[in-house]
Parts: C-alpha cells; structure tokens; sequence
C-alpha cells in the first residue's frame, strides 16, 4: 500500500515535470535551485534592474514580483542597521510576527506568524530545513540563533506547505549566510554593554581558482537578568553564553557541475530557574546545555547551458539538550536527543520566456530520544522514550508569466508518512504587476503538520493522533509612488486549522488515556486533537525614501487567531498580541558621515496560562523605544552606539517571566 501511494504522488507531479523535459530548447537562465543561493539570477524572464530576488517562496532565486505570497526580506545592510543581536528579535519588527520568551537572552524563544502556533513556523539555514524532533512541538528554539554571519533573511507568510512540507503552516524563516565575491575579504563585529553582555563576531573568506569558500565564527556572553520576574520572586541573574561557528565551500568541477559543502554548530548554556513541590516558579541554580549542529553535503548538475538545473544533495540536523539542577542528588534532570537525516533532490527548469518549474523528492528519517531522570540516586533511571518517523515526498510548482506583468503559479505535493499515510496538497496563485506601480496578490495553499515522535511516543504521547491540517488564502495590494520612493501596501488572509494538538489535562480528560501506556502507572495528561483554530488578518505596510538621507518605514498587524472548538467560547489564542505595529526612521548626514535611527515597537494586550490558579491571565499592551547613531571611522569601518527601551518599559510576553529592561550598547563594524 505505502508503494501504490508514492506512485499515487508521483503521478501528480509528472504533469509538470513532463511538459519541462519536452522543452528544454528555452533561451533562459534558470537560478540555481537552492533556498541558500545567492539571489543574483532569476528564474525565467530576467528581472527587471533593481528587482528584489527572493529565495524561500520558490527555493529558487525568483522576483519579488512573480511571488503571490507575502513575504519580507532583511538584507545585510538591514540587518546591519538594525542591530539586534538575535535572529528572532529581527523578525518580530516584521510583519505578521510576534515573539514570546521566557527570560532574558538564551532562554526559550518561540515565533509566531500569523498568529499560528511556533512549531507551524519552519526554519531554513543554508537551506537545509530545521527542527527537534525531541521537543514537544518540534519547534526550533529561537533562542541560541544570533544575528551572525546571515547576510539575508526572508520571512515568507502563510500556508507554505507544498514546497517546504509538514510544520510550515504558518510560514517560513530562511536564514543565508553569505558567499564571498572577491579573491579575499573579511568581516568582524565587536560590542558590548548592558549587565555585562559580549558579542563579538568574525568571518573570512575568498575564491581562488574554482573555490569559493567562507567561514565565520561568533562567541556571545550575558550576565543576563532573573527570568523569573522579579515581581513574582526573580532576585538572581540568569546568565547565558553561546559560541557558534558557520562555514559554506563550493568547488567547481566541471563545467556546469559543483560540489557544496554547508556547516553550523552553536554551543549555549542558559541559566534558567525551576519549580518548587507546587509546580510554582522559583530562583533556582538551574542550567541548561544546548547544542546544535547541522551539515550539508550537495552536488549541483546544470545542463543545456544552464537552463535545467538540479541539486543533489544530503543534510543532517542533530539537537542535543540537556538540563541540570545542582541542588538535587542527580544533578541531571533532563536528556534530549533528536536528529534528522534527509536526502532531497531538487531541479528547476526553464521552460520558455517567462515560464520556469521547480520540482524534486524528498526522503526525511527522523529520530527522538528523551529521558528524564528521577532526583534520587537510589531510584533506578529508566529506560529513554526513542522512537523513529519517515517521510518520503515529492513536489513541483509551476511559476509562468502568461501576459506583461502577470504570473500564475501552480503547486502540488504528496506526503508519504510511514505512520500516517498518503497526504496529498495544493496551492495556486497570482501576481500582477502593473505598470502604474501596482502590484496585486492572491493565494491560496493547503497546509500538513504530523505529530511530533514526542507527542507520540513519550511518557505524554497518544498514537491515536491525527495530523493536524490547514487551510490559507490571501491577498493584497501594493503601490509605489516616484519610481518605489513612496510604497504602501495591504494585505488580508485566512487560515484554518483542523486537529491541531494540545495539552489534555487528566481526569478531566478520557480516563482510558490517563496512563503511561503499557503500565498502570498514572499521568496527569496527554496529546489530543482537541483544537480547531481559525485565524484571519490585515497587515499593512508603508515605505518612504526623501532621498539619500532619510527614511521612513513602518507596519501594522491585526491579527484574530482564535479557538473555534466544537463547544468553544471563541477567544484569542494565548500569548499572540491581536494588535502589533512598527516604525522606524533612519537619517544620514552625508554619505561619509554619521548616521542616526530609531524604532518603535508596540505589542497590544496577549492572554496566558497562570499555572497558580489555571486561569486565563491577561498581559498587558507594551511599547519599546530604540535608538541608534553610527559613525564611520573610514569607508569599512563604523563605530556605533545604540540603546534598546529607552523608556525602560516593564512588560511580559509569557506570564511570570522576566524581560529585558533598558539596554546600552556600543561597538565597531568593520567590511574589508
């Protein structure tokens, strides 16, 4: 049965990929297919000069301009400007994207896109698709991913199912560190500040002959703050300290065929607090260990002068986390392990003038191993909850540029699960770009999301899970004003998700499912398909360049994400601001002289959980003020201070967990 239906899923996609094969005389250049490549090339018809290049919506470099989803790009002049030392509080001035975290830096960090929940969000490094399979949701923390080397961030919203599969319900995080252009050249950022923090960054590379290579390396220290809030409790400061180091090498073999190399490692350590007999938060000398390494291995074919490209390629993801309590008689208190192996094939063809199609087969195996010891050294240790999932898929989406400025774009993929069989999904799209200025979007794509081996198969898990679903449309308008000088743009959309997995607390739940399965031993919950959500929104954006010097940008988002249950009061989902704006404005003295910014952040009200009393607790609306000033010391080399909530604003974005308050820092940026 499983081979009938990847059979079943072939078939669909040979309609696209047939057609391609038959035409493959076309006189265009396809990009390279690969989310990580350098967005330099379009895919079908030449981008008009100046056009944005995006990655993640086609994993392939395509304008901005033939995509029919929202999407926001952060290049490295952004990211530059900006400064935020994290990859998830970059995000989070963005579009459609809260966070939430539980402390200060280090500790666990989620983000949300559209109001879905964080592990519907997936994360793209180099691209090679991450996640833990030995977390709850699979989400991938946020919390040790720092700004870097990522030279471009592309934040894609909504329902991306049928290019990057299970979890991408909510959209798409995709981080690229850079290439280098010349023989030679180097990169280093230094700064530091606020309750002792440290970052300092460095990176070299060059191309010598059919060699390009790259390496980077970051070391981050804070004395960080009480992530209990100090209101609850919180007196100790709860440090952190990651190292991490990023690396890509491509070697040109023949003409037309590559190979590539990708690696990154992060090491952190957080100091987080714990739980007194009561499950109720305390100050404690607990500590947590995380380390993540991923690996890519790939080999890039292109043939009839480029025009049919395909990449080969192999990727391994490994999370290991480990939590330790010094107070107890068995320091160690948690034991995590999950590791992904995935082989993938991908090709892009340009077909005609204008007309071009990415397709490819996936096979991802993924392990979990987790083990939570007992406190006392004469309780004998367990044996681990482990269990392993496979998934083999294929895909193929058509982008084609029918009439001067207006793209259709077309997508299937089959899911093959060895535990939940065949999943078949869909997408279509448009996008028309108008020569007044306008362009206009509309989409609509399905979303899959397998339970986690977590919610499976630990001492919580359920087997009776089903998949949760999803479903997504949207569309927008954007015009611009003085040749792109003047943008402002609008967008609304929709999502619904059916089965989506939570939390059932014991007795209140099915009696059956209240034990450990397999003994008689008691448990006070587990997973279940008890939510249907229902979520829809408008994000409106606006950009403003008065010349060289100034600028002026800013969004706002609504966003109602809301439990639609069976027997359900519809409410807010917890911790997601129904209300969420951004301002910025940057100046320029002159073009070798300093520079000044800031940035406001404004959250509206979110709800939690209050574990004291299991109610419904409400946080409160929050606004953070940033400033920055820069100063060259020579064209590559800049000095820069900045200060983060200025107002020194106290506010939560989890119930009981303590924020950062006013932040200075200062520090060099060098580019050689």
């Amino acid at each position: 049965m499983k081979n009938h239906r990847l059979l079943a899923g072939i078939a669909l996609i040979l309609p696209v990929l047939l057609p391609a094969a038959a035409v493959a005389q076309a006189t265009v250049t396809a990009g390279a297919p690969d989310a990580a490549a350098a967005p330099t090339v379009d895919a079908g018809e030449p981008a008009p000069a100046g056009a944005i290049l995006v990655t993640a919506a086609t994993r392939t470099p395509t304008s901005i301009d033939r995509v029919p989803a929202s999407i926001t790009v952060l290049d490295k002049t952004t990211i530059d400007r900006m400064g935020d030392l994290s990859v998830a509080d970059l995000l989070v001035r963005t579009p459609g994207v809260s966070l939430s975290r539980n402390g200060g830096y280090g500790t666990a960090t989620q983000v949300r896109i559209r109001g879905a929940e964080a592990d519907e969000t997936v994360v793209v490094i180099d691209g090679v698709k991450l996640n833990d399979p030995s977390s709850i949701g699979g989400a991938y923390n946020f919390a040790n991913l720092l700004t870097g080397d990522a030279s471009r961030i592309e934040v894609l919203r909504g329902v991306q199912s049928t290019l990057w599969g299970s979890q991408a319900i909510g959209g798409v995080v995709n981080v690229v560190t850079p290439l280098p252009e010349r023989a030679l050249e180097g990169s280093v950022d230094l700064e530091g500040g606020s309750r002792d923090t440290v970052s300092a960054r460095a990176a070299a590379g060059g191309r010598t002959g059919p060699l390009a290579w790259r390496v980077g390396g970051q070391t981050f220290y804070t004395r960080g703050i009480s992530a209990l809030a100090p209101a609850y409790g919180g007196r100790e400061p709860d440090g952190y300290r990651n190292q991490s180091v990023a690396g890509r090498a491509v070697l040109d073999l023949a003409t037309g065929i590559s190979a590539d190399v990708r690696g990154y490692f992060s090491n952190g350590r957080t100091d987080t607090d714990g739980y007194d007999a009561n499950f109720q938060e305390i100050d404690t000398p607990s500590y947590a260990l995380n380390r993540e390494f991923v690996g890519y291995a790939g080999l890039n074919v292109a043939l009839f002068d480029g025009r049919f490209r395909n990449r080969f390629a192999y990727t391994y993801t490994n999370t290991d986390r480990d939590d330790y309590d010094p107070t107890l008689e068995r320091a160690q208190t948690f034991d995590g392990t999950g590791r992904n192996h995935r082989l993938e094939y991908q090709g892009t063809l340009a077909i005609v003038r204008g007309v071009d199609a990415v397709f490819g087969a996936e096979n991802e195996v993924s392990r979990f191993r987790t083990l939570a010891p007992p406190a006392s050294l004469s309780a004998a240790v367990p044996a681990p909850d482990q269990a392993r999932a496979e998934i083999t898929s294929v895909y193929g989406q058509l982008n084609a540029q029918i009439l001067t400025g207006l793209t259709l774009t077309g997508g299937v993929r089959y899911d093959d699960h060895n535990r939940f069989g065949g999943q078949t999904l869909f997408s279509g799209g448009g996008v028309w770009a108008l020569p007044t200025g306008t362009v206009i979007r509309a989409s609509y794509s399905e979303g899959f999301k397998a339970p986690t081996l977590y919610q499976l198969f630990s001492i919580y898990g359920n087997q009776a899970l089903r998949p949760e679903r999803a479903k997504g449309w949207e569309a927008g308008v954007e015009q611009r004003f003085l040749d792109g000088a003047v943008t402002l743009g609008g967008t609304y959309f929709e999502r619904r998700t059916r089965d989506r997995i939570d939390f059932a607390y014991c007795p209140a739940a099915t009696p059956s499912l209240c034990v450990i399965p397999g003994t008689t031993t008691p448990r006070f919950g587990y997973y279940s398909n008890v939510i249907n959500a229902f979520a829809k929104g408008v994000e409106a954006v606006g950009h403003v360049s008065l010349g060289a010097r100034l600028s002026l940008d800013a969004n706002y988002s609504w966003i109602a994400s809301e439990d639609r249950s069976p027997g359900a009061v519809p409410q807010q989902l917890l911790r997601r601001p129904r209300n969420t704006a951004n301002a910025s404005a940057n100046y320029s003295v002159s073009d070798t002289g300093p520079s000044f910014g800031a940035a406001v952040r404004w959250s509206g009200e979110t709800f939690d959980f209050n574990n004291t009393d299991f109610s419904r607790t409400r946080l409160s609306p929050y606004t953070l003020v940033d400033l920055r000033a820069e100063y060259p010391l020579s064209p590559d080399v800049q000095v820069f201070v900045r200060a983060e909530n200025v107002l020194d604003e106290s506010y939560r974005t989890i119930f009981q967990y303590g924020t950062l308050g006013r932040s200075i820092y200062a520090g060099l940026r060098g580019r050689f």
